[in-house]
């Protein structure tokens, strides 16, 4: 596995932004996709985005246009723009990472969206 390590969650408020970071252990170069899950209370986790090993991104359909996947090879690391956010947006966010030898997953990230 290797160690994946999330920040920039916070409190914001509805039509806010934020950055959420994803520091990996080893060059990205290695992995075969990356990705942004969120869970909220209750509520099965969920796919938000995916980045592959050769840039290509996938969103969903109730982010799509709101939020941004980017990544930093020179610093092992993935990004998840946030824009426009509102209160379904609330969750706690992790970071995945899949690899030939298996799949990892950061501890995750609280974002909480209230006025």
């Amino acid at each position: 596995q290797v160690q994946l390590v999330e920040s920039g969650g916070g409190l914001v408020q509805p039509g806010g932004s934020l950055r959420l970071s994803c520091a990996a252990s080893e060059s990205i170069l290695a992995i075969l996709a990356m990705a942004w899950f969120r869970q909220a209370p209750g509520k099965q986790r969920e796919l938000v985005a995916s980045i592959t090993s050769g840039g290509s991104t996938n969103y969903a359909d109730s982010v799509k246009g709101r939020f941004t996947i980017s990544r930093d090879i020179s610093k092992n690391t993935m990004y998840l723009q946030m824009s426009s956010l509102n209160p379904e947006d609330t969750a706690v966010y992790y970071c995945s990472a899949d690899l030939r030898r298996g799949r990892s997953w950061g501890q995750g990230t609280q974002v909480t969206v209230s006025s």
